[in-house]
């Protein structure tokens, strides 16, 4: 089906006032076979897949009296604006709380092996700091995630120049990104959860094409929180969004992740020149990047490697297995579904999180530059290495390198849905 660039408009405006279930039939109807990011196969191993891990797509979700959204108002922007707060709780007692500012993540508390409650995601107390201090704490970074070189890229033969905001290259999303946006919140209708839609319009950035995206943040009864993000354009323009949390599964506010014992079960990484960009694929064997095994954090971070130079620890994207890992043994899902791309365990707390992904890579950044000077939610400060990342996502820069053998295209066409869905699984042992 054509559609003109009003028409299209008017379609993209319009699926916002949907239900959820409303939304994911009408889109299902627009996915195109061949599409950048989503075919018919993959849709139905995707809804397959959100529903063997209790979030389904079509069946409202029976939320139980012991399990609660709120909803306040976390802070005012210079112009009165109000930023409002949600607060998500299961019936074990798990709270997520999410800011229309940036779509972030403030608060994930979850207990430890012995019932005790923290907050494991590093944030701030008040929406003052976020606008002014933060480093990206728990947002969706986008329109592009991680790090174009130079800021410039080719599109159907022209030329884009974004902001050059990390050195001479550009990074998530520019001066003002998704992060720095006030986004629309509001409850799901169909289950314990909140949906967030904010519309980048043509040239935001830099960025051709008027941007319509919508991010829900679900939590289950067993301790599973999903982000599923999806966009779509009027425009062909370059989409990679993911969400920013720093982890630290000690709780928010302890001095140091080096501890986490840390699995990525991919066999490569990318590697980057001096300033991150990518200058190609690595095996991991034999190197301070091989986190096949479950490895404490700061066991290799010190290391005379090039790698962990240029990044001044790790900075780095690793694939995301589709195959049976066979050191592990354990079936990391196949090339639509989701599959396995992290697990993070705490031995002081005993709590772990395992993070499944539809996306090639995850980006694991150990907090190289927190240096004491950020007070967060506790009142406590965040030093060096007091938090981490683990930020699914397209390879960095993939704009200069479509067509490559490897990297997944990251161009985003009209009538094509761009389709991020991710699951954090939270438990303590």
């Amino acid at each position: 089906m054509k559609f003109t660039r009003l028409s299209l408009l008017i379609f993209l405006f319009g699926s916002l006032s949907c239900s959820n279930s409303d939304l994911a039939r009408s889109a299902i109807s627009k996915v195109k076979h061949g599409a950048s990011y989503v075919t018919e196969k993959s849709k139905q191993v995707y809804e397959t897949t959100k529903s063997s891990i209790g979030n389904k797509v079509r069946h409202p979700l029976k939320v139980s009296r012991s399990m609660s959204i709120s909803k306040r108002v976390f802070g005012k922007l210079s112009d009165g604006t109000k930023v409002h707060e949600f607060r998500i709780i299961n019936e074990n007692g798990m709270e997520v709380s999410v800011l229309e500012y940036g779509a972030s993540i403030r608060e994930i508390i979850v207990p430890d092996r012995n019932g005790q409650m923290k907050n494991v995601s590093l944030g701030f107390s008040n929406l003052q700091d976020y606008i002014e201090r933060s480093p990206y704490f728990g947002c969706i970074a986008g329109r592009y995630a991680n790090r174009i070189a130079k800021g410039s890229f080719a599109l159907d033969g022209r030329e884009y120049q974004l902001a050059t905001n990390n050195g001479q290259n550009h990074l998530h999303g520019g001066d003002r990104g998704f992060d720095k946006r006030i986004w629309s919140g509001k409850p799901l209708q169909d289950g314990l959860g909140v949906v967030l839609t904010y519309r980048s319009p043509h040239d935001e950035e830099g960025y051709p094409g008027n941007l319509i995206c919508r991010v829900v943040y679900s939590l289950s009864e067993d301790g599973k929180l999903s982000v599923e993000i999806k966009a779509q354009t009027d425009a062909p323009t370059i989409v990679n969004l993911t969400n920013h949390t720093y982890f630290n599964l000690a709780g928010e506010g302890d001095s140091t992740i080096l501890d986490h014992l840390l699995t990525l079960p991919g066999s490569s990484y990318v590697a980057t020149d001096e300033t991150n960009i990518p200058i190609g694929l690595r095996s991991v064997a034999g190197s301070p990047m091989d986190f096949r095994h479950p490895t404490p954090v700061g066991s290799r971070i010190n290391q005379d490697h090039e790698q962990l130079s240029f990044g001044k620890g790790y900075d780095h994207t690793w694939t995301v297995p589709i195959a049976v890992n066979e050191d592990s043994h354990e079936n990391a899902g196949n090339e639509n579904g989701i599959r396995h791309a992290a697990t993070l365990h705490d031995p002081g707390s005993g709590r772990t999180m395992r993070l499944l992904t539809n996306q090639p890579g995850v980006q694991f950044y150990s907090g190289n530059y927190l240096d004491g000077s950020l007070i967060g939610d506790s009142g406590k400060n965040y030093p060096l290495r007091s938090g981490l990342c683990l930020e699914p996502q397209v390879f960095p820069d993939s704009p200069n390198h479509e067509g490559e053998k490897g990297w997944k295209s990251c161009i985003l066409r009209p009538g094509d849905e761009y389709l991020h869905f991710s699951v954090y699984e939270f438990s303590s042992q």
